[in-house]
């Protein structure tokens, strides 16, 4: 099997997280700026952004979103919420995923004929980089996850890192050093989601 292949087989969702680095910040940050330059997007939009949060601003969105659920999640189901939000902020950053919308708009404008795909396209590059970060974290030995507190904690994101307002919250990926392993994965037939003629 090709590397790049098992990589894909090796990326796994990973809950047990901690902050103890296993490759440099400077590495993660070279790998994600990598994955940003190099994901494909439809007509070459590059309408990806993304954000990384490291310490205590990693700690703090974890707060926010906490605090958030806090106030909508009844309180006799609150602990099991606190639980799972607790093992994100355990890791030791976390990789926000935007799609800039007036590139997405732009686009729209521009190539009218195309105006309903623009949108699909988009999720379809964010996806895409989506799964470069998170295999190329793997790769090197960091466990993340992908997680989706959006739109729920959108404003409060954007009021404290300064976001723009044309860029849309769509996924946040807490990421550290495995010490939990994921559980066993199970695969529906394949014959039944893949269909060859020839």
């Amino acid at each position: 099997m090709s590397q790049f292949l098992n990589a894909i087989k090796e990326r796994r969702s990973i809950y047990g997280i901690s902050k103890e680095s296993v490759i440099s910040d400077q590495r993660i940050e070279e790998i994600i700026g990598e994955a940003v330059l190099h994901t494909p997007s439809s007509f070459n939009s590059q309408s990806a952004r993304v954000v990384v949060l490291f310490n205590e601003q990693h700690d703090k969105l974890w707060n926010i979103t906490k605090e958030t659920l806090r106030k909508i999640v009844p309180a006799e189901n609150f602990s099991s919420t606190e639980e799972k939000l607790a093992s994100f902020q355990n890791g030791r950053g976390t990789v926000l995923f935007f799609e800039d919308q007036a590139v997405v708009e732009g686009l729209q404008e521009q190539f009218a004929l195309y105006s309903d795909n623009f949108p699909i396209w988009s999720l379809e590059s964010s996806g895409m980089l989506q799964l470069v970060v998170w295999t190329a974290l793997a790769a090197e030995g960091v466990g993340a996850s992908l997680q989706h507190y959006n739109p729920l904690i959108d404003e409060q994101v954007a009021a404290e890192w300064n976001i723009p307002s044309t860029w849309k919250l769509l996924a946040q990926m807490p990421f550290g050093k495995i010490v939990a392993g994921p559980g066993e994965k199970q695969f529906a037939p394949l014959d039944s989601r893949l269909k060859v003629f020839k």
